[in-house]
């Protein structure tokens, strides 16, 4: 279905069996992933830790990914700390999966930029 989506933007049709293989590949790949996420009711019951009074560590990372642009935050967090497939992350955000792996690419960029590694 993605396939027949993206049809009517493919530019060269030239090597579409690879084309398909990609797409078919992250597919699998985002399936797999979603089938080995553990579903948070494992977690009803169980306390939070307690707060400690010591301020948490800050090396900047948190502090710079706040000052990205809105699109570009939303989806490293939704990417990186919810641990969810572009497709989710599209859907959440009311953008295609390919916007949400822009994105993603571009707030990872950015941050490559400005993080002292």
């Amino acid at each position: 279905m993605s396939a027949l989506r993206a049809y009517p933007r493919l530019r060269h049709g030239d090597h579409l069996r690879a084309w398909l293989y990609t797409i078919a590949h992250r597919k699998a790949t985002d399936a797999i992933r979603r089938s080995t996420r553990r579903p948070t009711r494992d977690l009803d019951g169980i306390e939070p830790p307690a707060t400690s009074d010591a301020e948490p560590v800050d090396d900047g990372l948190w502090r710079t990914v706040r000052a990205l642009p809105t699109k570009q935050r939303v989806a490293i967090v939704h990417r990186f700390v919810l641990d969810l497939a572009y497709a989710e992350i599209g859907e959440r955000m009311g953008t295609s999966e390919e916007a949400a792996r822009q994105n993603v690419s571009a707030g990872l960029r950015r941050l490559r930029r400005e993080v002292p590694a």
